[in-house]
């Protein structure tokens, strides 16, 4: 195995040394694209693996606690990356080696590196989600892929004992690097996240406006860090009740106040919580709160506390569209335009069912070059006007196709 791999190196070496990604046809970019990708992964994995059973004290190293810090460190210095994350990547190879499915979708160069420590954290918490968070892996950004997880092992822990965990490991640290960046990191319960970033959202909002009215564009990543400085700097936010919390939990849960298998109770963007805790919200934080009631993938409620009842559509498509629409991207709600998908000016309506979400670009996209999303609702393929599943191409009368096509002439 070893000389195997050795001349796997080698003649990839001898490819790369060569290499001019100039002389690849456009038309195969894609693909090519795709295979490095997938070399990468499966190598990742094999180094993952080999790491792993070196832990095992493997050969004549040594044993237990020690083979494992030796391992870590091993992997850490081939794969270029620390010596913690090392550890939770030999947490992930003890999973793929459990978890068939896992392991082979990691070995077909399915799963990134981040991937595989995303899908085998929850599958170790919760086994039977393993076939779902791989098809997840498949189709969805990583940030969605993270937030599947971890309703996946709010469904098979303990949640009051995971928030005890969370709230007593509780941290915000800064540091330097050695280029003298500034960086920032916390942890902590999803309403206390969601209080710091409704506290943001104001003054990001105004970093945005002001970056538009000089013409501007930078990432949203850019305005939350501008937020966060004027915070600190003493500015105020905009004037409205408390700080703006939105939950989706299920009906039957929060009659009952506790969640039973299937059931969902959520920040959205921030993860699980009790019932207790919405009723909590309520009660004691003073949120200008939005309580999406569903039951099961359906929305049969919009509570949404201090708005006029025009602003109930907005806060279901906040709540069914976190990022936007288009299957693969992940762009986030702060900053997606609301997409009527027959043109306003034809119906002189505005409909929950017939609207979407869509990030600016992808909103281009759609206005201006045809693309589309296909039939249904929620995260979807978003096509070009020569696939066969645009909406331009459905027949069928009285199907979910039809709010997508255009409406008829009065």
């Amino acid at each position: 195995m070893c000389s195997t791999l050795a001349q796997l190196r080698q003649a990839l070496a001898g490819y790369a040394a060569n290499f001019d990604a100039a002389l690849v046809a456009p038309a195969d970019l894609g693909g090519a694209i795709s295979d490095a990708g997938a070399i990468e992964k499966m190598a990742s994995t094999i180094s993952t693996l080999l790491s792993a059973h070196l832990a095992r004290g493997a050969g004549q190293g040594p044993s237990g606690s020690s083979a494992e810090r030796q391992a870590a460190l091993v992997l850490a210095r081939a794969s270029g990356t620390s010596v913690s994350e090392a550890r939770r990547l030999l947490d992930a190879a003890k999973v793929m080696v459990e978890e068939p499915s896992l392991g082979a979708a990691a070995r077909a160069g399915e799963l990134s590196r981040d991937q595989a420590l995303i899908v085998s954290s929850a599958v170790a918490a919760n086994p039977k989600a393993a076939n779902d968070l791989l098809d997840a892996a498949r189709r969805l950004p990583i940030s969605e892929l993270a937030a599947e997880a971890a309703r996946a092992r709010a469904e098979a822990e303990d949640l009051g004992e995971a928030r005890r965990r969370t709230h007593a490991n509780r941290y915000l640290r800064s540091w330097s690097d050695a280029a003298g960046a500034w960086h920032l990191s916390a942890l902590g319960l999803p309403e206390h996240g969601a209080a710091v970033m409704a506290a943001l959202g104001p003054l990001a909002e105004a970093a945005f406006e002001s970056a538009r009215k000089q013409s501007r564009r930078e990432r949203p990543e850019a305005y939350n860090f501008d937020a966060l400085v004027a915070l600190a700097n003493g500015a105020e936010r905009s004037c409205r009740p408390g700080y703006e919390v939105m939950v989706r939990i299920d009906h039957d849960a929060l009659l009952r106040g506790a969640v039973a298998e299937g059931e969902t109770s959520e920040i959205a963007g921030f993860g699980p919580v009790p019932p207790s805790v919405v009723h909590q919200l309520i009660e004691t934080a003073d949120p200008f709160l939005k309580a999406i009631v569903t039951k099961g993938k359906d929305i049969v409620g919009v509570a949404h506390l201090g708005r006029r009842p025009n602003a109930y559509q907005k806060s279901a498509l906040e709540w069914l569209y976190p990022t936007c629409a288009a299957e693969g991207c992940p762009t986030r709600a702060s900053f997606l335009q609301t997409d009527h998908r027959t043109d306003w000016a034809k119906t002189h309506f505005t409909l929950y069912d017939l609207l979407d979400r869509l990030c600016p670009a992808d909103h281009r996209l759609k206005t201006h070059h045809g693309w589309a999303l296909v039939a249904g609702k929620g995260k979807r393929s978003f096509v070009p006007p020569d696939d066969p599943r645009h909406p331009r191409h459905a027949v069928t009368p009285n199907t979910e196709t039809t709010p997508n096509r255009e409406a008829p002439p009065p």
